[in-house]
């Protein structure tokens, strides 16, 4: 018997990691009918990372009632793991885009709800929390999400309130000592996949703010908002935060996590890895089957791809991936542990066109990939 390990991202736009480790299995197991299959759907912090858990590690969905990025009562929602002390939340659940219902407002808009559905969770026992940061609408340092777990944020005349990102530039003093004692010994992971400093050009307001509704002007004064965040944060907390990597993920949310929470902030597939004991799998493995959407040069910067090659080359077993797309550079990835890569797209098309026919593609790729399995085990 031999034993695969399915470990896809999604191919964004088109299918889900639970839908592709379904069409890999099915594949699969009409070549290899005896194969033993741990299908393994992978997050990435934004939508589908609670559904994506609880897939590969059993448990439940949870549903909450919340503050949404605009303020108004929404019902969110966090995943229990199987294991009963660690929880699941998409920060997008509670301050996502799609909540705002198209009536953008990056000065606005309020990570709040994140806050409240991290209480909730630790009240129903969580004692381990990972957070994933991705899909937001927010561009307040996560000051919202704070001031729902006790964080107090003082104006010039003392008066207690919770900031957003256009009125970040009225804060004066941030007030640790009400914060939530629940915190105390509950370990915060924060899934995160880029390394967007604070402020500046690269920065969460200047790269991420148009995508929220900032024009021009807006990025400026969200900008310069957040970097008096961080001076603040400086003066009060300690900690000098504006240019570690990540700290502008999520409209500076990566910022607000750390100083605030306490949190690490890590790739989410080692998130991935870590929490479905990804190395205690691999002994005996024939493959890994992975994949994504595009590999390309950025694949290599730790996405799903590689971060699985790092951990399977050291157990020497072997990595495959399938991609919709295969960029120039992307043969780099043989240096870092992938054995071959496997394109699903059969003609020269653009992505519009290519997507229509993705499912069928991928489909035909996997079967290629089997038979030529089968005939290099019966062959031997």
């Amino acid at each position: 018997m031999s034993k695969w390990i399915l470990m896809p991202d999604s191919f964004k736009g088109t299918m889900s990691s639970l839908e592709i480790c379904r069409l890999m299995r099915e594949a699969l197991l009409r070549h290899v009918p005896d194969a033993e299959v741990v299908s393994i759907p992978v997050a990435d912090g934004g939508e589908g990372s609670v559904e994506a858990f609880l897939a590969a590690m059993g448990g439940h969905r949870v549903e909450v009632p919340c503050t949404g990025p605009d303020f108004r009562k929404i019902s969110g929602f966090y995943g229990l793991l199987a294991d009963g002390y660690t929880a699941v939340i998409e920060m997008a659940a509670a301050a996502g885009l799609p909540l705002m219902e198209g009536r953008l407002c990056a000065e606005g808009a309020t990570t709040y709800g994140v806050g409240e559905l991290i209480l909730a969770a630790i009240r129903d026992g969580a004692r381990r929390i990972i957070l994933g940061l991705g899909g937001s609408a927010t561009n307040d340092g996560g000051c919202g999400c704070a001031a729902a777990l006790g964080v107090r944020f003082l104006d010039g005349t003392g008066a207690e309130y919770v900031p957003v990102g256009g009125t970040l530039d009225r804060l004066c003093r941030i007030d640790m000592s009400h914060r939530s004692p629940l915190l105390n010994g509950v370990e915060i992971v924060t899934m995160c996949d880029v390394d967007n400093p604070l402020c500046g050009p690269n920065g969460a307001s200047a790269v991420f703010g148009p995508q929220k509704g900032a024009d021009p002007d807006m990025v400026t004064r969200l900008d310069r908002n957040l970097r008096h965040l961080s001076e603040v944060i400086r003066q009060d907390l300690g900690r000098e935060i504006a240019d570690l990597p990540g700290a502008g993920a999520a409209g500076g949310m990566g910022a607000g996590v750390m100083a605030f929470l306490g949190s690490r902030l890590q790739m989410g597939i080692e998130t991935v890895l870590d929490t479905v004991g990804f190395d205690a799998l691999l002994p005996g493995a024939t493959a890994v089957l992975t994949g994504e959407g595009r590999i390309d040069c950025q694949s290599l910067r730790g996405k799903v791809v590689i971060g699985i090659a790092h951990r399977a080359r050291q157990a020497r077993v072997p990595v495959v991936a399938v991609v919709g797309d295969v960029a120039p550079g992307a043969e780099d990835a043989y240096q870092e542990g992938v054995t071959a890569i496997v394109s699903t797209n059969r003609r020269a098309v653009p992505w519009e066109v290519a997507r229509q026919s993705a499912r069928a593609d991928l489909c035909a790729a996997l079967e290629d990939l089997f038979r030529l399995y089968n005939a290099f085990r019966t062959a031997r």
